[in-house]
């Protein structure tokens, strides 16, 4: 988010808070809670794990056109805890798996990792006036 609009590290919470709104970008987790011991999304326990509410936030914010997972995981989860309490066919959300931006993901140097990043710059530029 830093290389895509400005939104580092660098800068406080909340300036990086209004960067991203002002680009029509949202980053929410899949999850609302959940118990993780450690740090890797793989030891995160399901019978902790509560999803955010994806349908009230799709309902109330008609206008998302795009939903990125950052990683694997994030997109399992997804699928596994969250879509099923979607309605099928009664939003057009399109889903792209990204490749996770954590470091320990080594498959991609950050280049690469970028070039894949760029869709959400790009949907967010088509998001503009809307």
């Amino acid at each position: 988010m830093g290389e895509l609009f400005g939104a580092g590290p660098e800068r406080a919470y909340a300036e990086r808070s209004a960067r991203l709104t002002e680009a029509g970008v949202a980053v929410w987790d899949v999850l609302a809670s959940s118990v993780r011991p450690g740090s890797m999304d793989s030891s995160i326990d399901l019978a902790t794990a509560t999803p955010n509410d994806f349908r009230s936030l799709f309902a109330a914010e008609p206008q998302i056109h795009l939903v990125c997972f950052n990683g694997q995981s994030a997109a399992k989860l997804f699928d596994r805890l969250v879509a099923p309490t979607l309605e099928n066919g009664s939003n057009t959300v399109e889903y792209r798996t990204l490749p996770s931006t954590s470091p320990a993901h080594a498959a991609m140097n950050f280049e690469q990792k970028l070039r894949r990043w760029r869709i959400v710059a790009a949907a967010a530029g088509n998001n503009k006036g809307e």
